[in-house]
Formats: structure tokens, C-alpha cells, sequence
């Protein structure tokens, strides 16, 4: 198994070479980098480069390890007794398999993605170390051991929320996905607006990185807010000359909803065009 790219999803070398090591070493890849630069998305991706099925858990502040493995429905099962059912009898109805579980033993070697594991408490990773290295767990309601059939192709990914154990860290390969450099922008972009033209796209990038690189953003406009500004230019048929234009009246961008997210980035252009306008006279 080894992974190419798609069509869809622009790979630098530096991430096939990580993701390659990931598979090779079997070992979760665990990626890191700003919302927006395509983390989860690259699960999908190596699914589809594989041919392999991807299995996902979405992680919130409340998710504990065990569901990623199973949960016993002792309520149910108290209701059905309850209630004379014929089911109670047979505790496997009870047992509601979880995503690593599905990843176990699925017939096919499949992509597991850990979806944004630093929203969870910080003893999660911690709890998924014995599961994630002998690729086994016991289920101890019906005294079963649930193994791995083939080591699934795990990636994890996580927003920098908060720090990771040793202890997890030690058990993963890395990878920082960087943000794309304009070159790399491009071939993004152009993956998704096939027929942009050149004029427009180089005006708007152009504006889009002075836009990151302007001192005390709060949040840096990131690809997937590119892309969504670029679709809005595109539908609203805002022409080169009005993105580009950058007298003290004009400072925020065309549609700026797309790229600026809070009111602290907004009123932070604001001031810079109230200051220009005071120096213009």
C-alpha cells in the first residue's frame, strides 16, 4: 500500500513521504497543522488512493476511549428484563461495537481517522495506548478478545488545543502540514476552480496572503476560507481591479465575511482605513 495523491487533494512530498513512512512503520500518523489546510480531508484521500474503506470518529470534549472500542447497554438490558423480553438472555445484544471495532475486523484493511483527538480529555490518547500497539481489546461483558485482522491505516489528526502525552507521541509518526506557499496555493486552487482565470486568481492571492500576513490578525484566513472566497468572486463576477484596489476607503476585502471570521480582524481593518483616511486628508 502506498500513497500517491489524488486528483483532488494536492500532496506535497513532504506529507506522501509521511504518510508512506506511517504505513511502512504501522504506525498512527498523526497530523498537525492550522484549521482549514486540509487535515481531515486527507483521510479521504488516502482511502481513495488505497481503495481502502475509511472509517471515521469525530472526537468531542465528552468522547471517552472506551466508545471508540464498545458500550454496554446495561439500561436496555435492565428494561428487556424488566419487560420479560426473550433478547435479555443473550448479552451480545447489549454490546454496540465501536469505530475501532468496525476497523478490527473489517474485511478489508481499512483508514481509520481519530478526528481532532485534542478536544477530548487529556487521559484520552492515554487510554487508546495498549488498544492502538497490540491492535487487540478485551470485551469483558462476554469474556471475548476482539484482534485486529490487518493493522488498519491510522490518522489522527489535532488542532494544537491542547499538548499530547509522551507516552502517546512516542507511539505515532508526524507530520506538521505547513501552509501551502503561493505556488502550492495555486495548484489547490486550480484543482477546484478548474477554468479560474489567471488575472483573477493571481489578484486574489495576491490579496489573500497580505491579508495573512497583516500584524495582530486574531485568525489567519486559512485554504478552505480562500476557496470559499474565491467561489463567492467567481458567482458575484467581482472583476481584478476592485480586489486589487487599496485606497484608505477600500482596506477590507470584497466579501471579507469569507476570510475575516471575528469582529476583532474586521475592526482592525476598519481602523487601518480611518487612519488612512485621516493621513489622505
Amino acid at each position: 500500500m502506498k500513497f500517491e495523491g489524488t486528483k483532488n487533494y494536492v500532496a506535497t512530498r513532504d506529507l506522501k513521504m509521511a504518510v508512506n513512512a506511517a504505513i511502512t512503520l504501522e504506525r498512527p500518523l498523526l497530523i498537525k497543522g492550522e484549521p482549514g489546510t486540509g487535515k481531515t480531508v486527507l483521510a479521504k484521500e488516502i482511502s481513495e488512493s488505497l481503495g481502502a474503506p475509511l472509517i471515521t470518529w469525530n472526537i468531542k470534549s465528552t468522547t471517552r476511549a472506551q466508545q471508540g472500542l464498545y458500550e454496554y447497554d446495561a439500561v436496555a438490558r435492565l428494561r428487556d428484563s424488566q419487560l420479560g423480553e426473550e433478547r435479555v438472555h443473550n448479552i451480545h445484544n447489549y454490546i454496540n461495537r465501536g469505530k475501532l471495532w468496525d476497523a478490527f475486523v473489517s474485511d478489508t484493511r481499512p483508514v481509520v481517522l481519530i478526528d481532532e483527538i485534542d478536544k477530548a480529555d487529556i487521559e484520552f490518547p492515554n487510554d487508546l495506548l495498549h488498544e492502538l500497539d497490540r491492535m487487540s481489546f478485551h470485551v469483558y461483558e462476554t469474556g471475548e478478545t476482539v484482534s485486529s485482522r490487518q493493522r488498519p491505516v491510522i490518522l489522527i489528526t489535532s488542532n494544537n488545543e491542547k499538548d499530547l502525552p509522551d507516552a502517546f507521541l512516542r507511539r505515532c509518526f508526524f507530520h506538521y502540514i505547513q501552509f501551502p506557499d503561493e505556488e502550492t496555493m495555486k495548484q489547490i486552487v486550480q484543482v477546484h476552480f478548474p477554468d479560474i482565470k489567471s488575472r483573477l486568481l493571481s489578484t486574489a492571492m495576491k490579496r489573500f496572503f497580505e491579508v495573512r500576513a497583516m500584524p495582530g490578525l486574531k485568525k489567519k484566513p486559512s485554504t478552505s476560507e480562500l476557496l470559499d472566497w474565491l467561489k463567492l468572486l467567481l458567482v458575484e463576477d467581482i472583476d481584478p481591479e476592485t480586489i486589487r484596489e487599496t485606497s484608505p476607503r477600500k482596506m477590507i476585502p470584497p466579501l471579507h465575511g469569507a476570510l475575516l471570521k471575528n469582529e476583532q480582524d474586521v475592526h482592525l481593518f476598519e481602523r487601518l482605513a480611518f487612519l488612512g483616511r485621516r493621513e489622505g486628508g
